[in-house]
């Protein structure tokens, strides 16, 4: 999480530029029907926010002005489906305002790195899964959970850095030429937690997951070999 002081008005802005339009096509596509006929989803969408507002709260904050803490979009994502996903983020981002734990002016920017592309890249990856159509439900969970969160994770902390250097505000380690062998300390954590829960909502809560498609990957396997009746 980057802090406004940090970012410049043209990455601000353009953060805004990013996030408003996306963030109201996702208002607009996600089931509001569904969500309010439904207390299941109601419940796991107030769930997965306040799961959200704790780990993001769960975090290292520096004195320079950026904060580390896990993302945690990509089980989020495959658990209520990218447009509710993303008001999820939203709403988990409006409490750390409201405590004063995020910079108002900076939600654009913030919410453009750690809601949209991870949701963008855990989407791309789940569709790539879906069209493959593979029976085993393992596929479903390394590709579209340990991998997915480790590209997210990277892919965040790569443009993160850009963004700072390109501003030139930040004022960038001396290690960065070691920062390789760090990323394993934080992609290696960011997949293991998002794997890890979408493994557990695969063996007992498959139904809760939106993306996952129970008639494939868990009905028993077809043999042309099987006596018909």
């Amino acid at each position: 999480m980057i802090g406004a002081e940090l970012l410049s008005i043209a990455s601000l802005t353009l953060g805004w530029l990013i996030y408003l339009p996306v963030l109201l096509w996702a208002i607009a596509r996600a089931p509001w029907v569904e969500l309010f006929s439904d207390s299941r989803r109601q419940h796991l969408l107030f769930g997965t926010v306040f799961a959200l507002f704790l780990l993001w709260l769960v975090r290292r904050d520096f004195d320079t002005g950026v904060s580390y803490h896990f993302i945690g979009m990509t089980a989020v994502t495959l658990l209520l489906d990218w447009p509710l996903a993303i008001v999820a983020g939203l709403i988990a981002q409006i409490g750390l305002v409201l405590l004063g734990r995020q910079d108002l002016l900076a939600v654009g920017v913030n919410g453009s790195l750690l809601i949209l592309l991870p949701v963008l890249i855990t989407e791309c990856v789940a569709i790539l899964v879906e069209r493959a159509q593979p029976r085993n439900p393992f596929v479903y969970i390394f590709c579209s959970g340990f991998f997915a969160a480790a590209l997210s994770a990277l892919l965040c902390l790569i443009l993160s850095l850009t963004l700072l250097w390109y501003d030139g505000l930040f004022a960038m380690p001396e290690w960065l030429e070691d920062f390789i062998g760090y990323l394993w300390l934080l992609l290696f954590p960011e997949a293991f937690i998002n794997g890890m829960v979408v493994s557990a909502l695969v063996v007992f809560c498959p139904e809760w997951l939106e993306t996952f498609n129970r008639t494939r990957y868990l009905s028993a396997p077809w043999k042309d070999d099987d006596p018909k009746s």
